[in-house]
């Protein structure tokens, strides 16, 4: 049911049973998928890709054109899984050269007031809390959670399961399954509630707090403590993703908190 007072391009492509709003403006080479609505006032430019049952809030703008000098005007685009809310003012900007588009998952809350930049990976089941700033090329795992008014720093990976506390600035890789915190971002902990909520033995969180223990907290250099993690540990799922993660990041990981980083 689209409203007359709704500005729809005649090449863009909407499910039959979609919703639009008075006052939302959608661009053409948009496909949006069946069940979704379209709040009012929300604008969705060229190259968005809206999956089913996605709810879309007043003011958004989804897919615009990157906010980054390189961007020669390629073709681009911006995915957004099925059943995913986009809240009041949230802004996502289409991919670049780079990646070719920026994706959101399914099943995914984006809160108010975010900026999910250009390049942007984020997994299925994610939270972004209200106002939080993620700069280009940022990846989030599945079921990763960060706190409001967080600013993440451009390539920063955010592993699976891990939960970062409000009012962070995210320059390092947070590792899968932890909990950040502090300022420096520290390691604060395995998310072993939200582990537990969503399945997790506890013979799988046992393990996941060994390594971080091994990690962390015993006094080894990185290189040093993943040789020993998988010297002692048997190969399993969680090990070998939080293995993985590690020897892949980019930017480094965070460390574990240090009462001289508050000085």
């Amino acid at each position: 049911m689209n409203q007359p007072l709704a500005y729809i391009h005649p090449e863009a492509k909407i499910a039959h049973n979609v919703v639009v709003e008075p006052f939302s403006t959608i661009y053409k080479n948009v496909e949006i998928g069946e069940g979704t609505w379209i709040g009012p006032n929300v604008t969705i430019m060229e190259g968005a890709r809206i999956g089913k049952n996605c709810k879309i809030f007043p003011g958004a703008v989804i897919s615009s054109v990157p906010q980054d000098l390189k961007f020669a005007g390629e073709d681009t685009i911006a995915v957004i899984g099925d059943n995913t809310v986009i809240r009041e003012c949230v802004t996502i900007s289409r991919g670049t050269i780079d990646k070719l588009k920026t994706v959101i998952g399914n099943n995914c809350l984006i809160m108010s007031y975010a900026h999910v930049a250009h390049d942007c990976v984020i997994g299925n089941n994610c939270i972004v809390v209200n106002a939080v700033q993620l700069a280009g090329h940022v990846e989030m795992g599945d079921y990763a959670i960060i706190g409001g008014s967080s600013a993440v720093h451009q390539f920063v990976k955010i592993g699976p399961h891990a939960m970062i506390s409000g009012g962070s600035l995210v320059r390092k890789d947070v590792p899968p399954y932890v909990k950040a915190a502090r300022e420096p971002l520290s390691y604060a902990g395995v998310n072993s509630i939200g582990l537990r909520r969503r399945g997790f033995t506890s013979e799988q969180i046992n393990e996941i707090q060994q390594i971080y223990r091994i990690l962390f907290m015993s006094g080894y250099n990185n290189t040093e403590a993943l040789d020993k993690i998988e010297l002692e540990l048997s190969p399993s799922r969680e090990r070998d993703e939080i293995l993985n993660f590690l020897r892949n990041s980019g930017r480094g990981i965070i460390k574990s908190y240090s009462s001289k980083d508050a000085n």
